[in-house]
């Protein structure tokens, strides 16, 4: 039971928390400082500003440490899977990807690229429609999909 628990566990789409802040000097300065006192970097950032707040989507480096925090601080956040592929920083990698999805016919919410690597290469995270569906798709055309326990901790 453990091993088939583990084995699922490895198919964990990338967990990002979406915030709500409020638009003013040092808003997401002290979320990121909050985060940090508790060992948790932020791995990937993208923030949508509007004249009264900000929406900080983020992906941490522990996310159950950071879920935890929240719920302790009274933060309120959701949280959605996204699909992270490796790329190249230069090159046809990008409109590869992009054409992929265009072609499966699957729609591209939002993308945003993340701080980190893996094995030299640039990480791109995706919001799609239909997950499952679009890493399919993408790791068919030859991209490397992570998931979470490959990307963090």
């Amino acid at each position: 039971m453990e091993v088939a628990e583990e084995v699922n566990h490895k198919r964990d789409y990338v967990r990002q928390f979406s915030v709500m802040l409020p638009n003013k000097v040092g808003a997401f300065c002290a979320l990121a400082r909050m985060l940090d006192s508790k060992g948790i970097a932020v791995v990937g950032l993208s923030l949508q500003d509007s004249s009264d707040a900000t929406v900080a989507r983020l992906v941490l480096s522990d996310p159950d440490a950071a879920e935890e925090l929240f719920i302790e601080q009274g933060i309120a956040f959701t949280l959605s899977k996204l699909v992270v592929v490796r790329i190249r920083e230069s090159g046809n990698d990008l409109k590869k990807c992009l054409m992929t999805l265009h072609e499966a016919e699957t729609n591209l919410d939002y993308a945003f690229s993340l701080t980190v690597q893996h094995q030299g290469r640039s990480l791109l995270a995706l919001h799609l429609e239909d997950l499952e569906f679009g890493a399919s798709m993408l790791n068919q055309a030859g991209f490397t999909v992570l998931y979470e326990n490959e990307l963090l901790r």
